[in-house]
Parts: structure tokens; C-alpha cells; sequence
């Protein structure tokens, strides 16, 4: 039996209906919500986490594509662990950044696919070569937006927090709960590493931006400031 055919096998092995329903219902699989479609077998992260890590030194590009193509949500994230683990020491690291693009949208297709694996290749790779890809992602659709500035992660914690804010400028205005969360919780991130260019960041698109990223963005700040803020948000102006 294939390594691929192998960790399926195993996860499908896993399966638990009652988990199953519920991680549907959590990640918004209903007709018109953002993960409208996917289906669960209803493992546990740690479990899809050790199954990827016991086969991800044998998975091909082609392999993992093929992974990425099934309907189960958990074969997709194992195959995007598998990714992450395989990235570090990869000679094929731009064929997995390709195939991590080509898939935005599909097999990459809900926020917790996206925010534990895009780091750790899209920001990885793009770190020291030309930033355009983020920007253009920006212009994309929810979860190209999504990954666009979660990516950055890796450059925060390599101490480079200007394309953060860049992206957060561009993306600050979205509506969808998924990327006014995204933006608050990268702002956050920012400020934790340049306190100063996140209060330059409030001090300009506080009174504008939606209450949903303004809350994640003040998390870390004093409690005096946050109210400064907030207050600021309800007049519409600081």
C-alpha cells in the first residue's frame, strides 16, 4: 500500500460521527457560510498532526496534490502538515510554495487550514525574495486575503513588522468577520514586537475601522488605551 494510501487509511480509521457534526457546525459548513460544503471525519488535530507526521518524509508534490484534492477535511490537513514538516529541509521548497498557491481556494478552503500552515511556506518562502505575491493575494478572494496577511506571521517573528502593516492598511476596511479578525489578530502581533507602529497604525484607522479588528488589535495595549481607542471608534473620530 502507497504512503498516501496508507495515511488515508489511517485517518479515515480515526473517524468519529459525533466529533464529525460538530466541527461542521464549528467551521460553518451550512448553504451560504464561508466553509459551505466541507466534510469532516471528525478527528482531533493531535491525531491528524501524528498520522502526518509518520508518513510526511515519503509524500511527493504530486502525492501531496492528490491530498489536497479530497473531500475529507482532515486528509487536506495532514497533507498541509505534512507540507510544513517537509518545508524546512525540502530542496523542493518553491514547488511546495507553488502548490500551496495553486490550492488557496480549494483544498486550502477554511481559516484553520490556512492560519497554522501559510508561515511556515508562503511567509518562509517569500521572506527574502520579493513581497509582490502578498499584495497581489490581497486582491484576492476571502481565504487569498487571508493569506496574504497571515503569511507575515514569519516575518514578525524574524522581526520585520512593515509588510504587516502594509497589509492590514490595504485589508483594514474588509467586511467578512473571518479577515476583520485576521487583520486585528496580525496588528496584534505587530504590536508586540513594534508597540510604536501599532499605535501609529490606531491613530490613523481607529475611528474607522470595524469594531471587530479594533478589539483584536487592543488586546495587549493598557487599559487606558484601549478605552482611548474604543471611544474613539464610537465618536468616529480620535
Amino acid at each position: 500500500m502507497s504512503a498516501p494510501t496508507q495515511l488515508i487509511s489511517d485517518l479515515m480509521a480515526g473517524a468519529n460521527p459525533s466529533d464529525a457534526s460538530f466541527l461542521q457546525r464549528f467551521f460553518k459548513t451550512g448553504k451560504g457560510e464561508y466553509g459551505e460544503g466541507d466534510r469532516f471525519l471528525g478527528l482531533r488535530v493531535p491525531q491528524t498532526r501524528a498520522l502526518a507526521k509518520k508518513y510526511y518524509k515519503v509524500l511527493t508534490i504530486a502525492d501531496l496534490e492528490a491530498l489536497l484534492g479530497n473531500k475529507w477535511h482532515e486528509i487536506r490537513q495532514a497533507a498541509l502538515v505534512a507540507m510544513t514538516l517537509q518545508y524546512p529541509k525540502s530542496g523542493n521548497q518553491k514547488a511546495l510554495y507553488d502548490l500551496y498557491i495553486r490550492q488557496i481556494g480549494k483544498g486550502i478552503n477554511n481559516w484553520d487550514l490556512v492560519d497554522v500552515t501559510c508561515p511556515r511556506i508562503v511567509g518562509a518562502y517569500l521572506f527574502d525574495k520579493d513581497h509582490d505575491p502578498l499584495y497581489e493575494l490581497a486582491k484576492g478572494d476571502l481565504w487569498q486575503k487571508r493569506v496574504s496577511i497571515i503569511s507575515t506571521f514569519y516575518f514578525l517573528r524574524e522581526g520585520e513588522p512593515i509588510d504587516t502593516y502594509q497589509l492590514a492598511e490595504i485589508l483594514v476596511n474588509e467586511q467578512h468577520d473571518l479577515l476583520q479578525k485576521a487583520v486585528g489578530w496580525s496588528l496584534r502581533e505587530m504590536g508586540k514586537l513594534d508597540s510604536q507602529l501599532l499605535r501609529q497604525f490606531l491613530d490613523t484607522h481607529a475611528a474607522t475601522m470595524p469594531r471587530t479588528a479594533l478589539r483584536y488589535a487592543l488586546e495587549k495595549l493598557p487599559d487606558a488605551e484601549k478605552r482611548r481607542y474604543m471611544d474613539a471608534k464610537s465618536r468616529g473620530a480620535l
